[in-house]
């Protein structure tokens, strides 16, 4: 499955094109062609408010996924054997988190898959 270039437009469609694309693929090249539709939405995404962005940050989750946190409260989950999930990004996770006197960061994100919602092709084809 080849990652030809999303056309810049809205960022919600662009990631459902991307989200539909990556279904289709093969769940080992699942990752790595997400991980690339994420960084052409990030930079391409047009929207008529200025002051909005799609963002997401990329993390391994505590089994070997991959989950791209986005900006707006919800996660996007690859597990390790290439399904895909929809996931709240606070209460969909075991999280720790690294605290220091001036920071906060994630340590590690366990996945709690029976709280998610596994995205499948055939709704998102419609």
């Amino acid at each position: 499955m080849s990652c030809d270039k999303l056309l810049a437009e809205d960022g919600s469609l662009m990631f459902r094109k991307a989200l539909i694309r990556t279904l289709e693929a093969r769940p080992e090249e699942r990752v790595t062609l997400f991980e690339s539709f994420a960084e052409q939405i990030q930079k391409n995404a047009v929207y008529e408010d200025v002051h909005k962005s799609w963002t997401y940050h990329l993390h391994t989750g505590t089994d070997g996924s991959r989950i791209f946190r986005g900006g707006i409260g919800f996660s996007l989950v690859i597990d390790p054997q290439g399904r895909l999930w929809r996931a709240a990004t606070h209460e969909d996770f075991e999280t720790t988190y690294t605290i220091t006197p001036t920071s906060c960061e994630i340590d590690t994100m366990r996945p709690l898959y029976a709280n998610m919602r596994e995205y499948v092709l055939g709704y998102y084809e419609s």
